[in-house]
């Protein structure tokens, strides 16, 4: 007669999966952990075994679809606003255009013209384009590990010029009810549309400028990161939202010290805080109320 085995470690194995058929779970979806209950994640988990995609090519025509509304509208926009400014300050089309094209990054492209005005040296406009593009790190950092273990290759170096403040918002709203395996081809979708549109939009602009009043033109650019703040109060990590209302009540008294510096250390200030918040006390809270020790 045998006897149960009593080795602690036995408790430990599970028999191996296949990781192209995993769905997605609460490491796939950190936005997720926070907010639900045991009750919903068994729900959420239910819904990820009914794919909303068949293919990866799916997927993609899928993100096109998404993108093809707000997000796409938004942005054009916004780079019909850039291309006002550019020709408003003596800018051609072409250069205008190209900055859209090679950098699809506003605020860089914005801070690019206005040091160009201002005479700066090309390794000055490199630095300072460079720190308005630090933000696209910690984009890619949360957006990473919620991909297929497959797709994390050297073509994401390609993919990731796709990236920008809208795609990135609505993919890491949207990734929870996408199978982790299709989660790149419905990025790169959403992505393309919205960098295909900037160029078109951009050119509008600049076609437009001088029948537009100024102030219209400047409220077009910041259409998108009002559409971006929208879109992230959605996700449902309470950290994300604690970092927006903090930066919110930064930004103004960090305007007042140092208007130069005001965003880079309100953004600094505001996340750090939230951050450090949510480890000590808001995750804690949620893992006692799950019944955690």
């Amino acid at each position: 007669m045998s006897t149960p085995s009593t080795n602690p470690n036995d408790a430990l194995k599970r028999p191996t999966e296949d990781p192209s058929d995993r769905i997605a779970t609460e490491m796939d979806c950190p936005e997720s952990y926070q907010s639900l209950h045991q009750g919903e994640i068994a729900s959420s988990l239910d819904h990820t075994k009914t794919a909303r995609f068949g293919t990866t090519t799916d997927a993609f025509w899928g993100g096109v679809r998404d993108g093809r509304g707000a997000p796409a509208m938004v942005l054009f926009a916004g780079m019909v606003g850039f291309g006002a400014m550019g020709r408003t300050n003596g800018f051609d089309v072409w250069f205008t255009t190209a900055t859209s094209f090679l950098m699809f990054a506003l605020p860089g492209q914005i801070v690019m013209l206005e040091m160009i005005l201002l005479g700066a040296s090309s390794l000055t406009i490199a630095v300072a384009t460079s720190l308005t593009a630090t933000r696209f790190v910690t984009m890619t950092a949360t957006l990473f590990p919620m991909l297929h273990v497959r797709d994390r290759n050297k073509a994401l170096y390609a993919k990731v010029h796709l990236l920008a403040m809208t795609a990135w918002a609505v993919s890491l709203k949207e990734f929870a009810t996408i199978e982790p395996k299709y989660r790149l081809s419905y990025f790169c979708g959403l992505g393309l549309l919205c960098w295909l549109i900037s160029i078109p939009g951009t050119v509008v602009g600049f076609l437009i400028a001088g029948s537009v009043p100024m102030p219209i033109t400047l409220g077009l650019i910041f259409i998108n990161p009002l559409f971006f703040l929208l879109t992230f109060t959605e996700i449902k990590v309470s950290g994300y939202r604690l970092a927006i209302l903090l930066g919110s009540i930064a930004g103004p008294i960090c305007y007042l010290m140092d208007r130069d510096t005001s965003l880079l250390t309100a953004g600094l200030i505001g996340g750090t805080l939230a951050y450090w918040i949510d480890r000590k006390w808001i995750r804690r809270y949620d893992h006692v109320k799950r019944g955690g020790v």
